[in-house]
């Protein structure tokens, strides 16, 4: 418990003098004989009037907890990034409260996923999450209210729905976002209000607060768990799977408010229940802005489709899902002058999350008999009659290991099932690599995961080839199934498959147990995955000399593949016995396998000691960031280097680079953004001679966008033909008459709602070293571009009928048909990188991240 801030007691009237002598002996909390405050009474300030940082509202959460035993419970559950706590607040009658962990055992127990029967006589589990983006920052000055009616014995109305519900609440999602907003409006607000949107209290600069520290969209991360405060997160969330789950968001200042029901599509695996107490959660909605003649709307913009989300990733879960939306976000301050003349405050925000609330509660307490049966039903007619075409997803064991082991552990994580096959079977099923439905041959060890089991419709969500669209108008990507993701071979099959149970850890050889001789000649490391990257990144930073081998070679009676890493003896004596603790210790830290080989000679393909076998110099490496690059696509590189590859890198400002001797780096890395303003065309011209001098240069989406068509840049896009144009034009003019209300369709034409394609590679080279022919992209945006001349390196191509999965617009399918996607140029000494898809999207994309890998260690060594 945290104890109340001096100031604080200072203000309280009549209670002061018990509150100073409770700091003075030093207690850690309030004493509950001292009255239970408003948030305006323990803040010093009128809620509504300024923006609270996370710390205070933090503490305001223990007083009211303090003042509510027996009622309320604080669950710390982890930390962010910038060491800021994270916890909820877990609410329930008297009568309730004792029982709590009998309640979440017992709706694991209707879930199916704790044995035993499960008894639908309790309250249902309602989760409120407020503040994922920081900048929607009015939700966590709500929750202090909603806290403060849960908490007061006077509510009579809230203390008879607590009958019927126990209520969850995460006070802030996001406190490292929302700690960046709020500290830099307090700092440039005006003394008065001030609601014209000119005043830069209404300009947030760059990156915004909207994202946490590695600037990722917590609200994109659900299902994926990438960062710190999603894993912590749904690691308590799923010891509870709610009946309701509420995501409190803002969208922008000119917008009213948005509740339940949803904007179509609908993912196909959402139940008519669910999506019938969709509209329920509307009605109660209804009512209370009605009741106050608020403005609102429902069905539009905010779909149920990808799973990514607080309302569809619950919903997959088997809750019912929801996200309301107050206009607002980080333009409107205190108070902002909308377009139609009234103005915006924050007091009104608060209301209405106050009031949307508040009807949550209520709705999951009045129905809380419909809501446990139908949850029970839910995960009952998963075990038994799984949904979807396919009832079984296969893993190859002949994956990576170290791959397969990351997925089987993602599944671990979000309490889905798998086995191991126990014996040969031919059968008939989809294969994801070619992407044909055909004969399969399911070997014993593969990864089977049935969809018999109560997590099946996340199951199916997750890994079906292609989730069903009922319409093209979502604002997400459309395709994410994990072996696709993942890089892996996989099957989807039509049968039932019979499995080992329960599942033992798929073995991995760790790198001391290969590695059997005293003192080998030389270990050896494929090359295939994140874990072998980070092996590497290791290995340099321990100032280990380590080569690659550029051919195929088979010694000792294995095969090693072009990118294979060797760390021979021969160029780190100094290192002596160390040597070799080193090289097993970080294999076995990071996961991958190594082998130890007595002789540099190979069987067939080149010696260990041939010219081919290059060595990998520790590059010095800078990113850059600032306003001009996408804040989201710089934070996914920095989080790779910092938190999967442990690697130092150096963040350079777009507002100082000008500054900057570039000779002390050896990689410079352009994520995805708008490098008009960043790069005049004198420093183009001071780019190029960085690269022409050594310099590499990792242009990434946007960035490679820039470059193209520009002087001694390679890579150009396709000229439109305007030729062709005019003459369909001239031989249908009628199709320059549009209907106005057609126009977001056709605006679909254009867009690639990240879809998946695949992507002939040349693995010859170097930035395709680990893969196969070919290669799983998510891509976002339409890639336009023609392959290399002369000079480059067309390393990544999408061919006709590369298409694999996702809804892509019918303009945009023609220009992703034999385009450029991947590749490499030669500029004096150095090498420009183009890397026109993201390879990194979201961290999740894992099958992408040795692609990013090959370009930084292994190109141009």
């Amino acid at each position: 418990m945290r104890t109340l801030p001096f100031a604080t007691s200072l203000r309280v009237g009549s209670c002061c003098l018990l509150l100073l002598l409770s700091l003075a002996s030093g207690a850690q909390t309030a004493s509950t004989q001292d009255p239970l405050l408003t948030p305006t009474q323990f803040l010093g300030y009128k809620l509504g009037t300024q923006f609270t940082n996370h710390a205070e509202i933090l503490r305001y959460v223990d007083h009211v907890v303090a003042h509510t035993p027996g009622r309320m419970k604080l669950v710390p559950y982890g930390k962010t990034y910038e060491n800021r706590p994270l916890e909820v607040v877990q609410i329930a009658s008297a009568e309730t409260f004792g029982r709590l962990d009998d309640v979440r055992h017992n709706n694991l127990r209707l879930a199916g996923l704790e044995s035993g029967t499960g008894q639908r006589q309790q309250p249902a589990v309602c989760w409120l999450s407020y503040n994922v983006h920081g900048n929607e920052a009015v939700s966590s000055e709500a929750v202090m209210q909603v806290l403060y009616d849960l908490a007061n014995p006077q509510d009579q109305q809230m203390q008879d729905w607590l009958k019927n519900t126990v209520v969850i609440v995460d006070p802030c999602v996001n406190p490292d976002g929302r700690d960046r907003y709020a500290n830099w409006y307090n700092r440039v607000r005006n003394r008065g209000v001030n609601a014209n949107p000119d005043s830069w209290e209404h300009h947030e600069p760059w990156p915004g607060g909207r994202y946490n520290h590695y600037y990722f969209d917590l609200n994109r991360d659900w299902a994926w768990q990438t960062q710190v405060e999603s894993k912590s997160r749904i690691a308590l969330y799923n010891q509870w799977l709610p009946a309701v789950h509420a995501d409190f968001h803002e969208m922008g200042p000119n917008n009213t408010y948005y509740f339940s029901p949803a904007a179509k599509p609908f993912h196909a695996d959402i139940t008519p229940w669910q999506r019938q107490f969709q509209n329920i959660l509307g009605e109660y909605n209804k009512v209370a802005f009605d009741k106050n003649n608020w403005l609102y709307f429902t069905r539009e913009t905010y779909d149920l489709f990808a799973p990514t989300y607080g309302d569809t990733w619950p919903t997959f879960n088997g809750a019912i899902g929801m996200t309301y939306e107050q206009g607002g976000g980080g333009p409107a301050g205190v108070a902002y002058a909308r377009l139609d003349g009234d103005t915006l405050t924050l007091d009104q925000r608060i209301a209405h999350h106050h009031a949307a609330s508040r009807a949550t509660i209520q709705a999951t307490a009045e129905r809380h008999d419909d809501l446990l049966r139908e949850f029970e039903t839910y995960f009952t007619t998963a075990r038994t009659k799984p949904r979807g075409e396919y009832k079984s997803y296969v893993l190859s064991a002949g994956n990576d290991p170290g791959q397969l082991r990351a997925l089987t552990q993602y599944l671990e994580r979000n309490q889905i099932r798998y086995g191991f096959a126990d014996k040969r079977t031919r059968t008939k099923g989809y294969n994801y690599t070619s992407g044909k439905n055909e004969t399969v041959e399911i070997q014993p060890r593969d990864v089977v995961v049935s969809m018999y089991q109560p997590k099946s419709t996340l199951v199916k969500v997750l890994f079906e080839p292609s989730a069903q669209l009922e319409d093209s108008l979502t604002y997400d990507i459309t395709s994410w199934a994990l072996p696709y993701a993942f890089g892996m071979k996989a099957y989807a099959l039509p049968g039932r498959l019979s499995a080992t149970a329960p599942a033992p850890a798929p073995a991995m050889v760790r790198g001391s147990a290969a590695a059997a001789t005293e003192r080998p000649y030389a270990y050896l490391a494929r090359w295939n995955t994140i874990q072998d990257m980070r092996f590497l990144s290791r290995l340099l930073q321990q100032k280990i000399k380590v080569r690659y081998a550029e051919k195929e070679f088979e010694s000792e009676g294995q095969k090693y593949a072009p990118g294979t890493l060797v760390i021979t003896r021969t160029g780190n004596e100094a290192m002596g016995v160390r040597f070799d603790q080193l090289v097993r210790a970080q294999a076995d830290s990071a996961g991958t396998v190594v082998t130890a080989v007595k002789s540099g000679f190979s069987t067939t393909g080149r010696d260990l000691g041939s010219g081919t076998v290059h060595f990998v110099q520790q590059p010095r490496v800078a990113v850059l960031a600032g306003p001009g690059v996408d804040a989201t696509a710089f934070g996914e590189v920095w989080h790779f280097f910092e938190q999967q590859l442990s690697y130092p890198v150096t963040v350079l400002g777009t507002d100082y680079l000008s500054r900057v001797s570039m000779q002390k780096y050896d990689v410079l890395v352009l994520p995805n953004g708008n490098y008009a303003d960043i790069y005049s065309d004198r420093n183009i011209e001071g780019l190029k001679a960085w690269v022409r001098d050594g310099g590499k240069l990792i242009a990434m989406e946007g960035a490679a966008r820039f470059l193209a068509n520009k002087k001694d840049f390679l890579l150009k896009t396709k000229a439109v033909d305007s030729v062709a144009i005019k003459k369909d034009e001239k031989a249908n003019p009628y199709k320059l008459l549009r209907r106005y209300g057609d126009s977001d369709r056709e605006e679909a034409g254009d867009v690639v709602q990240g879809s998946v394609y695949r992507v002939q590679l040349d693995n010859t080279h170097p930035l395709a070293f680990g893969y196969g022919s070919t290669y799983f992209a998510l891509v976002r945006t339409p890639l336009n571009y023609r392959f290399l001349g002369k000079g480059g390196w067309n390393v990544g191509v999408i061919k006709k009928d590369s298409y694999s999965s996702g809804f892509i617009g019918a303009k945009a399918r023609k220009e992703l048909t034999d385009t450029f996607v991947v590749g490499t140029q030669e500029m004096g000494r150095g090498q420009v990188v183009y890397l026109g898809d993201n390879p990194l999207f979201r961290a999740f994309w894992q099958g992408g991240k040795l692609l990013f890998g090959n370009a930084l260690f292994l190109v141009g060594q």
